[in-house]
């Protein structure tokens, strides 16, 4: 088997990878991804302090919770020419046509395990009725791009906290590579900051280990609709996928397309993670609104929906076991004043997070009102109850008919789920050269 041409038959490119030298803490190197705790400058405060002047991969990414700074070019450019200091400075060192098996073990002890490729962007679409290899899970929003685009322009680098899913029940892929791992070389291993927990990093070089997983994505695909292929699933990082996707559309547009095939802005770094893994958890998304009183929302909500009941509880967890356990459309909700649980009639979306968005969307037209949207169930709670917010918390969503929802109905609401709480998620470690 010619791997690089079985593994591009499914939208697989093997990476050449950059990682810091030995002499760089990795503790500080590696900071969360940049769409984590928004509304929460206090985290990224820590962050700065506990990194101070090391390298850092803090230097090289666009923290969301300051994209509305006074200057945000300023820090694109520092972005910037951080990353061509690295790279003078040699302090990053090559690991040629190699995966890298990742074993994350979070600060609650939950192990999950994945493995980084490059992805074909030229098999991804995040268009709704998309029939692709690799698609968006989630709607795509399209004024999230331009910051993340301006990042990614005349940058060196990309750093990935993107995490896409496969659906492999059998455990053909990924699984194999972390029950040898006594045999693969060890690229990492570090203690993540601020209650992130642990990760670990494997080499996957030799050509029967990637001729493994060629064989194993292949089988997974040929189980699939020809029509209908969807073999990639975006979890997080969806919209610096399609940041990606944009910019090489815009690049392919100015070469011939001979040089498509290996042009590095072809292709995105992207942590593959199996579905079926039970270190990986889904988590639902939660909003606050800010700006809006309890009136005003149940107003809006009450165009979504033929009507809906409202059951005030003492805590959060009541809240939660509420919105679990019944089998009409629901969703939490928080104040200044205390929690209840909605329960909805002839909702406006099959989903709570649909209804909820046309919701939201309605509202946040006034100047006066915006929202964030929250990764765990204490932030939501401790914001929403803050005077002038209103925190609503969203039912789980279900692993099983994950797969099969996306190509029936296509993309889920935006901003849906998500893989695990807030410091769950993905940290900066690895690099790849985009520059041609």
């Amino acid at each position: 088997m010619d791997v690089n041409a079985a593994l591009a038959r499914v939208g697989v490119r093997v990476p050449d990878i950059l990682l810091p030298r030995a002499d760089v803490d990795l503790k500080t190197w590696a900071v969360i991804a940049c769409d984590q705790f928004t509304s929460q400058p206090e985290y990224w405060q820590q962050v700065g302090e506990l990194v101070g002047d090391r390298p850092s991969t803090l230097n090289l990414v666009y923290p969301e919770v300051y994209l509305d700074e006074a200057d945000p070019q300023r820090r694109i450019r520092s972005i910037h020419a951080a990353m061509e200091s690295y790279l003078a400075d040699d302090l990053l060192v090559p690991h040629s046509q190699t995966m890298v098996l990742v074993r994350r073990e979070t600060g609650h002890g939950v192990v999950r395990w994945g493995l980084m490729v490059a992805l074909d962007l030229e098999q991804y679409s995040w268009e709704p009725d998309a029939r692709t290899l690799i698609r968006a899970t989630e709607g795509t929003i399209l004024d999230r791009l331009p910051p993340r685009v301006m990042v990614r322009e005349g940058a060196p680098l990309e750093l990935p906290h993107i995490m896409v899913l496969i659906s492999d029940a059998s455990r053909t892929v990924i699984e194999p590579l972390a029950a040898a791992t006594e045999r693969l070389a060890r690229l990492y291993d570090t203690e993540l900051m601020l209650g992130g927990g642990r990760v670990t990093g494997w080499a996957v070089d030799e050509t029967s280990d990637l001729t493994a997983v060629a064989a194993g994505l292949q089988r997974l695909m040929k189980a699939l609709d020809p029509d209908d292929p969807l073999l990639f699933a975006m979890g997080d990082g969806n919209h610096s996928f399609a940041t990606a996707k944009s910019i090489w559309e815009n690049i392919k547009g100015d070469i011939p397309w001979e040089r498509w095939v290996d042009h590095p802005a072809r292709y995105c770094l992207v942590e593959l993670e199996n579905l079926h893994d039970d270190g990986l958890a889904f988590e639902p998304i939660h909003r606050v609104l800010f700006g809006v009183d309890r009136a005003t929302f149940e107003a809006h909500l009450s165009r979504r929906c033929g009507a809906f009941t409202r059951a005030d509880r003492d805590t959060i967890d009541h809240v939660l076991t509420g919105i679990a356990e019944t089998e009409e459309q629901a969703f939490g909700y928080v104040d200044a004043d205390g929690a209840a649980v909605y329960r909805l009639s002839t909702p406006a979306a099959t989903l709570a997070a649909g209804t909820l968005q046309l919701v939201i969307d309605e509202l946040t037209t006034r100047p006066e009102v915006s929202v964030d949207y929250i990764h765990g169930v204490d932030v939501t709670d401790e914001l929403g109850r803050r005077p002038g917010n209103v925190g609503l918390l969203l039912p789980p969503v279900a692993k099983d008919a994950f797969f099969t929802s996306i190509v029936a109905d296509g993309a889920l609401p935006r901003k849906t789920f998500s893989l695990g709480e807030a410091v769950d998620k993905r940290y900066y470690l690895e690099a790849r050269n985009i520059s041609c």
